[in-house]
């Protein structure tokens, strides 16, 4: 990356086919067709797309790419490509490079080998892509990417940003009716905005590439907690060591030219942890970037001589890493919905909108927890700084105040008047950044957005903001339809924020959400708690939350049905995947290790006892080793014969896998740990956690 302050505009977005490149790039009459598809979602004519199809692959050319792909986002949580070349034949053995309107607007990649949850036989291998014109294409790897939706031949929405789309469209339509009732007359959509802080770890390759769990699982399924972990809380915020700010530079450059608002990077609590952080974008574009981003640091992390890990627990007892999905809805003119106004009428209309988000949230809190259960967050959820699996909103002291007077109808601290008559009254302003930030909330309050923390840190982002999304596009349709009927908006308005505050008061929670206190008061409140994913995941097909998707037009039920088969079916391979790997560590490394050094002790202690040596070191050892290495060889044993009863049903296999599988892989880690602290460091079979964690420098 050139380094020079100066240069940085110009590398920023240069491999990006964005609107300033079109303008450029296009006839007056097609830019302005391109930008009518955007802002009205009609679709392009053939003879328009022919000839953005012209400009892109002129460009590309230029910019060194040989072939085009449709990038699209499969129901895997990664993207998908398949690469074509911009050559075709022109008689005598020579080519010409051609790239179609039609081949830009779709594509036909086979679909037999993607997950479908059921939406069709493994046989039916036909599936569309098609061009996302809101989402500018970009040159990777002398490719030129195409971002796309993906459906099956019968229609169905095989990917994560159809969905999406829809559910931006939904949020749009019923936030500018709130406005029109506010006299907005100017805005004609709202926008989902969204951040996505992305926490990874970093290791050396050459170590990472002695630990079979990780290369398989992403993982450490096996680690005595090391002499130092994050104790000294010195690595937070900490001097960037020279490999990882060489890394971290690379990273940016290479994201900056994809166009991806890299702006925050820092070390975070664990050892070998680190974050990066995004300017606000668009959800559709922050989705998209996220996905690019995840890829681009695991290419970039290669180039230097490390790995990146995106699990959410890679290593036991250190920080997990998750990826803090910051939102919030804007408009096309500029303003920020949840920024708190000057004037009495907006902050009613900030209240109003503040509402619906936590009557949408207490509403669909088991969606929201839904959405983020992998076997992965198990892991880190309830601990090491991530959020309870409870869901709550924080709201910090000030605008906690502002609702307590609302629902009571009592003066607040300072107030001139006796209480907030919404319409009259001007709200006591809320700063941005009013309060501490409360790491133990899953969903908190920041200013001018709630950032929803829950997420890992490998995931999507797509799933959390859908669900974000199209809560709030119902919320914001059931507050419309009453207050479009209302005699007196003041009045009605009013009414309508204290009844909702009021009933839905259960789901704000300021404290400290690790506490033990805490879990008994969300029972008494009512509030769910699926600390497991797979206690969580049934909710996708909760008749209650069909209905949000159905209603909105964002999932068919068959869709919604096929997202929860997906997820269950991941949850079954990656416990069995990650078994299989423990079996195979125990059997070919840890066990043949253990008996070797075992046999060393057994010998030592023999010959010093021979020679009247003092042996109490070699034969406590050999005993040890002998018994937990049988203890081992059990537990394995076990481990084994209970995966070759996981039950064929998917939904049985989930809870076996969860009450049987896990429950033996622990039990399996518990000896091999113990077996690690008394092995000779030599004489253990792979890189433990003080190599791994402090190895990245």
């Amino acid at each position: 990356m050139n380094s020079e302050p100066g240069k940085f505009p110009e590398l920023f977005g240069s491999m990006v086919f964005n609107e300033e490149t079109m303008k450029k790039r296009l006839s007056p009459s097609c830019y302005k067709q391109w930008k009518q598809s955007v802002s009205d979602g009609t679709p392009l004519d053939i003879s328009t797309a022919n000839e953005i199809a012209e400009a892109m692959k002129q460009w590309a050319v230029e910019k060194g790419a040989t072939h085009y792909t449709h990038w699209f986002q499969p129901m895997t949580g990664v993207t998908a490509e398949k690469h074509d070349s911009f050559i075709a034949p022109a008689g005598k053995g020579r080519i010409e490079l051609e790239f179609s309107g039609k081949e830009l607007v779709r594509g036909e990649p086979d679909a037999s080998s993607f997950p479908s949850g059921g939406l069709r036989a493994t046989f039916e291998a036909r599936g569309y892509t098609a061009w996302d014109p809101t989402s500018f294409a970009f040159i990777k790897e002398k490719s030129l990417c195409i971002p796309t939706i993906f459906c099956s031949y019968s229609g169905h929405a095989l990917d994560k940003k159809t969905p999406l789309l829809r559910s931006m469209d939904a949020v749009s339509k019923q936030a500018v009716r709130i406005l029109r009732l506010f006299g907005d007359t100017t805005t004609t959509r709202v926008i989902a905005q969204v951040g996505a802080e992305q926490e990874y770890f970093l290791l050396d390759k050459k170590l990472y590439s002695q630990r079979e769990d990780l290369i398989m699982t992403g993982r450490t399924l096996f680690g005595a907690k090391p002499p130092r972990g994050q104790e000294l809380e010195d690595h937070y915020f900490g001097a960037i060591r020279p490999r990882v700010a060489a890394y971290m530079q690379d990273l940016d450059g290479e994201l900056w030219k994809l166009g991806v608002l890299s702006k925050t990077k820092h070390n975070e609590v664990a050892p070998s942890q680190h974050e990066m952080a995004p300017i606000y974008s668009d959800a559709n574009a922050a989705c998209d970037q996220n996905q690019i981003t995840m890829e681009i640091m695991k290419k970039v992390a290669d180039r230097h001589g490390l790995v990146c890990l995106l699990h959410e627990k890679p290593f036991a007892g250190v920080n997990g890493s998750g990826k803090h999905d910051n939102w919030s809805l804007g408009t096309d003119t500029g303003k920020n919905l949840f920024k708190p106004g000057s004037t009495p009428r907006q902050n009613a209309q900030f209240l109003l909108f503040l509402t619906a988000f936590i009557k949408g949230v207490d509403e669909y809190q088991d969606m929201l927890r839904a959405t983020v259960a992998t076997p992965g967050n198990d892991h880190r959820l309830g601990a090491q700084e991530a959020p309870p699996a409870v869901v709550s909103i924080f709201l910090g002291s000030d605008l906690s105040a502002v609702v307590d007077s609302i629902i009571n109808d009592t003066t607040m601290k300072g107030a001139k008047k006796r209480s907030i008559n919404i319409g009259v009254d001007v709200m006591p302003p809320i700063p941005q950044d009013n309060t501490d930030r409360n790491r133990t909330s899953p969903m908190a309050f920041t200013g001018n957005k709630f950032e929803f923390r829950m997420p890992g840190s490998s995931l999507s982002i797509s799933g959390p903001n859908i669900v974000l999304n199209t809560m709030m596009a119902h919320e914001l349709m059931l507050f419309a339809d009453e207050l479009e009927k209302a005699d007196n908006m003041d009045e009605a308005v009013s009414h309508l924020i204290r009844r909702e505050l009021t009933a839905h008061r259960r789901i704000i929670f300021d404290g400290n959400g690790y506490d033990e206190s805490w879990i008994e008061e969300a029972k008494r409140r009512g509030l769910s708690n699926f600390s497991t994913a797979v206690d969580a995941l049934p909710a996708y097909i909760d008749e209650k939350n069909i209905r949000l998707f159905t209603d909105h037009a964002i999932y068919t039920r068959e869709e919604v049905d096929a997202r929860y088969n997906i997820h269950v079916e991941n949850y079954n391979a990656t416990i069995e995947i990650e078994a299989r790997t423990m079996i195979d560590m125990i059997r070919k490394e840890i066990l043949p290790a253990v008996s070797a050094y075992g046999t060393s002790l057994c010998k030592g202690f023999k010959k010093r006892k021979s020679l009247g040596l003092p042996y109490k070191y070699e034969e406590h050892n050999a005993r040890g080793n002998c018994m937990l290495s049988d203890c081992l060889h059990d537990a394995c044993a076990k481990l084994e014969k209970d995966l070759r009863e996981v039950p064929a049903q998917p939904e049985e296999a989930m809870r076996y896998c969860h009450d049987v599988i896990v429950p033996d892989m622990n039990e399996c880690r518990s000896y091999a740990d113990e077996l690690e602290t008394m092995t000779a460091r030599s004489a253990w079979p792979f890189p433990t956690y003080s190599d791994l964690l402090f190895s990245e420098g």
